[in-house]
This record gives C-alpha cells, structure tokens and sequence, in this order.
C-alpha cells in the first residue's frame, strides 16, 4: 500500500489581490456621482427667514440664485446689505446684464421657464428687494422665487 503524506506547516495563502482594482474603480465611480459641486462661494451672510408653507422647486437647473446680505468682509464692505450674483458682489444695475446673461446661456424653450430665486438674509428690509424686483421686471423676468427654510412644527 501507498502511503499519503500531509504537506507540514504551508501556512496561510495570500489574499488576492485580482478583485482590487474593480473596487477602487465602483468606489471612485460612486463617490463621483453622489458628490456635488459648490456652485458658488458665499460672500453675504445669509440666513434664510422661516415659512409655515414651502414647495420645493423640480427643475433647479432652471433657478438663477441672487442672494442678499451683509458682507461677510465687513471691514472691505461695509455692514449695508449687498447684493451678491454667482461668486461676486453686485450694484443693482448688474441683474439686468446678469439675467440676460443666462438667457443667452439658456435653450429657447427654457427661456420662458427660468426663475430668478432671491435668497436675502432674514435682517434684509424689504426695499432692497423691491428694487431687484424692479430691475428684474426690466428686463422681463417675472418668474420670481423667494427662498425660506421650513419652519419647525
């Protein structure tokens, strides 16, 4: 008869390492599909005002942000509330320039469908945002959103 012989002490296998980059590449591809970009850098305070009724806006594509407040450099600009379009601070004689900007950009059926979204600090008064309203109703945008968080129940 034939005698069979145990292999001594092979110790542990190493790990495979064939699966790896299948990993690095489902990780890299959700990271990148769940990561939004910034699309501005605040340079206005702005703390929303509260609202008992709020609906969500579908198509933020379509939102043209203004926001409104004090600076956040007051020293370089003062504590007058100030305008702010996309990452720079504005007069009101921009909106009309800016508005037509993304009206370019825009696609001609989408024209009709864009919104100007005032974001303004709740410490905002009301005539600054009169006098945006007046320069968007200028140049004929009258889709106007005003932006508020949900208040609490």
């Amino acid at each position: 008869m034939s005698r069979f012989k145990k292999k001594g002490g092979g110790g542990t296998p190493e790990m495979s390492t064939a699966s790896l980059p299948d990993i690095v590449f489902m990780l890299l591809f959700f990271f990148m599909v769940s990561t939004v970009m910034r699309d501005s850098s605040m340079k206005v305070k702005n703390i929303l005002p509260q609202a008992m009724e709020t609906k969500k806006i579908k198509h933020k594509s379509r939102v043209n942000y203004i926001f409104v407040g004090e600076p956040m450099d007051a020293e370089t600009y003062g504590n007058q509330p100030r305008i702010q379009l996309n990452d720079a601070l504005a007069d009101l004689s921009d909106i009309q320039s800016w508005v037509v900007g993304f009206r370019d950009a825009a696609d001609e059926k989408e024209i009709k469908l864009l919104i100007a979204s005032i974001k303004a600090d709740k410490n905002v008064t009301m005539g600054i945002i009169t006098d945006i309203k007046e320069e968007l109703r200028e140049v004929q945008q009258y889709k106007i959103n005003y932006s508020a968080s949900q208040k609490a129940k």
